[in-house]
């Protein structure tokens, strides 16, 4: 019985995270549409399943001076579904879309290297359940 159990649960955490791999690459795709033609995409796709919206993701990335940058944030098939914030490593907010009305993206420019924190949270009025954060960064091309 107890074989059983244990063959039952690491069938269904498979499932769970095949399901939730494939609901992140839908959403990742959705996303690309903010990195326009002027942006390089920087490769890397920052993802996490949050299962309700008082959970928040965390992602760490360095921003190097004197560059443009674009900040895409996604969760959902529509724009607005996801809070985004942004900490140097003190802390300090940079920015957050809460105040833009959830704006998808943020495009900035800095003035020297910055090691930050990028957290990424439902919006519980648009997205009381869980779903998948996505966040994507493109750099201007000179």
């Amino acid at each position: 019985m107890k074989k059983l159990y244990t063959v039952l649960v690491i069938a269904f955490t498979s499932l769970l995270v095949k399901n939730t791999n494939a609901q992140c690459d839908t959403i990742a795709n959705i996303c690309t549409k903010h990195i326009i033609s002027s942006f390089i995409s920087d490769g890397q796709q920052y993802r996490a399943l949050l299962l309700n919206s008082e959970e928040t993701a965390e992602f760490r990335t360095t921003f190097f001076g004197e560059t443009t940058y674009r900040i895409a944030a996604c969760s959902g098939t529509s724009d607005g579904n996801l809070i985004f914030n942004i900490y140097d490593q003190d802390r300090h907010l940079l920015f957050t879309n809460k105040t833009q009305k959830n704006a998808p993206y943020w495009d900035f420019k800095v003035k020297s290297t910055l090691e930050t924190i990028i957290e990424g949270q439902l919006d519980a009025n648009k997205n009381p359940g869980s779903g998948c954060a996505v966040i994507l960064i493109g750099f201007k091309q000179k």
